[in-house]
């Protein structure tokens, strides 16, 4: 098997998660770091051990057990927006893989918990922690706790997320119409402050 028809079965095998975990930038980057032996087949704690030994499997080695600096294999959970909370700064739009949060700024957001992954990037670009995560899987972990199906949907959204972050920049004369940016993180940072206000008053 050529490196690349490798990689592409590694990839499919992948719960398209796109959380990271793994050191990579997304899973397809995972997968061809394994196909050219520059990575292990133990990185991916959505897939859990099941998914290691997929992985170990299509790529012709041992199954190791998960490597703990990459996170431990747990039950699925989804993020959760506190709306009351929410600033719409709309950082979150952008570092969500798969789209799953709807929003835009200046308005309250929400996240569509049959979209998410779980992957965790939205927790670190709120800027008044008003995401957290909720269980979504029971005691399930790992592929028990995830479908073919839904990383097939979650590979596809991070195909458009891709494309969309990717498409050309709207002209300047668009861009003014939608608000100097040179304010935006002025308004950002007011907001926080008036955000922090009111719970340090509740």
């Amino acid at each position: 098997m050529t490196g690349a028809a490798l990689a592409a079965s590694l990839l499919d095998a992948l719960p398209q998660t796109q959380c990271t975990r793994c050191g990579y930038p997304d899973c397809r980057g995972y997968a061809e770091a394994i196909a050219a032996g520059e990575a292990e087949v133990n990185r991916c704690p959505p897939g859990g051990a099941e998914g290691v030994a997929r992985l170990a499997s299509i790529a012709g080695r041992t199954a190791l057990p998960l490597d703990p600096e990459c996170g431990n294999e747990a039950p699925r959970a989804v993020a959760a927006i506190d709306e009351s909370a929410c600033i719409g700064c709309a950082l979150c739009l952008k570092a969500c893989p798969t789209d799953a949060i709807l929003g835009s700024a200046t308005r309250m957001h929400t996240v569509v918990a049959s979209l998410c992954t779980g992957c965790e990037l939205c927790l670190p670009v709120c800027p008044v922690d008003c995401i957290a995560l909720v269980p979504a899987s029971g005691e399930r972990t790992g592929w028990d706790a995830w479908s073919p199906a839904e990383a097939e949907q979650a590979r596809r959204r991070y195909e458009l997320h891709r494309r969309r972050l990717g498409a050309p920049k709207l002209p300047a004369a668009v861009t003014a119409l939608q608000g100097a940016a040179s304010n935006r993180q002025e308004a950002i940072a007011a907001a926080i402050a008036r955000a922090r206000a009111a719970r340090a008053g509740s």
